[in-house]
């Protein structure tokens, strides 16, 4: 079989080398992938939003399956554009997508069923919300209501730093158009737990549960990123509370889709906060996270290819998804000076012994090099036996990589590891 990967990063990578454990896939083909991915698939030069592009290319080269990463083409129609040439694909139609395509839908679907979510307003007018924030409880949570790179979410401890960001995100438009809609809501205390969970519209079947690290620098400090790191399994994310959320929140989101005609098949992300009054949802992601999938495929002892296929057919509830019991860290190396400016073109070396536990998120390949191109450049993971070894081992890793301007948090994990001596 051809099976066809839109997207680019460290996630598509990591969904690559799983796909490839399945023998009846011949070739993969990762549009338009990145040159860390040249030994694992076929690079083509098509980009992941170029949605006529992808479809071209997946009529000409005869692809049996697809399976669509990013939220920008998914939001787009990426899946109901190759269904429709009658390519099926792994995701969410475009109709569903919406559940991340837009903050100010998911908000609204979950007060609509009851689903636990922080308290919020909508405003599409910057003068609006400015007024609003002048009596509103602080500190407070500025979400624009559309894609932003995992950017778009500002916690704001004064109401400078709130009016400052609406400002920014509505008046400024830093989002672009993702901010014509804002949301602001209530600040949530508590653990954070991502759960990816497996869906064919009707069966949900969660992965293990992770613990991102948002921030740029140790301790929580600095910029929001697109994660600097994971753990897995969430030593928060309880038996007790996974029960709860599949009887509160997993199944009730799929069952609200389905009633607003929206069903939902593929990766259902949910990001979600653990409070003294329960689990809450905080947000929703159509797809896989990143780097949430650099731990959590890892740990995936069934066939990621046949559980995909089955949430493309209905058929997930006789589909065995299987973890393994051990634990899983991912820590991200990045450029200096990311989220915001930095320097690319910096030759990496990666040592052949340990090739195989990195994911590559931004690489070019040139005369057999290896070169940095992007702000997340690559995740580094190790499996082992316990969530200290696992840190330790990824760790042991990121000192033997070596490429100018890298810079990572030294610190992935230690908040997940206080939690299970605690226990």
């Amino acid at each position: 079989m051809k099976v066809l990967v839109v997207g680019g990063g460290g996630r598509e990578h990591a969904i690559i080398r799983k796909l490839k454990e399945n023998k009846s896939i011949e070739e993969i083909h990762a549009l338009p992938g990145n040159g860390g991915m040249h030994r694992d698939a076929k690079l083509i030069n098509v980009g992941a939003k170029d949605i006529d592009g992808i479809v071209k290319y997946a009529k000409e080269n005869q692809i049996d399956y697809a399976v669509v990463a990013p939220d920008d083409p998914l939001v787009l129609g990426c899946v109901n554009a190759l269904n429709e040439i009658g390519i099926p694909a792994f995701g969410p139609s475009k109709e569903a997508a919406i559940i991340e395509g837009s903050k100010v839908f998911s908000k609204n679907l979950m007060k609509k069923y009851g689903i636990p979510t922080a308290k919020y307003q909508v405003f599409s007018d910057a003068n609006e919300a400015l007024e609003y924030i002048k009596t509103a409880p602080i500190p407070t949570v500025i979400k624009a209501d559309g894609l932003a790179l995992g950017k778009g979410v500002i916690i704001a401890f004064t109401r400078e730093e709130a009016e400052e960001a609406i400002n920014s995100v509505m008046n400024d438009k830093k989002f672009g158009s993702s901010g014509d809609n804002i949301v602001i809501e209530e600040f949530l205390e508590g653990p954070e737990v991502s759960v990816l969970a497996f869906t064919d519209g009707n069966c949900v079947k969660p992965m293990v549960s992770s613990m991102d690290h948002k921030r740029a620098l140790d301790g929580d400090k600095g910029l929001n990123t697109g994660g600097m790191g994971t753990v897995a399994p969430n030593p928060y994310y309880t038996e007790k509370i996974a029960e709860e959320c599949m009887e509160k929140i997993f199944i009730p989101t799929i069952e609200a889709m389905k009633k607003e005609n929206r069903e939902f098949r593929g990766c259902l992300y949910f990001g979600l906060m653990l409070t003294k009054d329960g689990p809450k949802v905080i947000e929703y992601n159509c797809r896989f996270g990143d780097p949430e999938t650099q731990v959590v495929l890892p740990l995936l002892e069934s066939d990621l290819f046949e559980i995909m296929q089955a949430t493309t057919n209905g058929t997930l509830a006789d589909c065995e998804v299987k973890f393994s019991n051990k634990n899983a860290c991912c820590v991200i190396m990045a450029s200096k000076g990311y989220p915001e400016k930095y320097q690319n073109g910096y030759e990496m070396e990666i040592p052949s012994d340990i090739e195989k536990d990195i994911y590559v998120a931004g690489a070019k390949y040139e005369n057999e090099k290896l070169y940095s191109n992007g702000g997340r450049v690559l995740g580094v993971t190790h499996v082992a036996n316990t969530l200290k070894d696992a840190i330790d081992g990824a760790y042991s890793k990121v000192k033997k990589i070596k490429f100018d301007n890298a810079f990572y948090r030294h610190d992935i994990g230690a908040r997940a590891l206080m939690a299970t001596e605690e226990k």
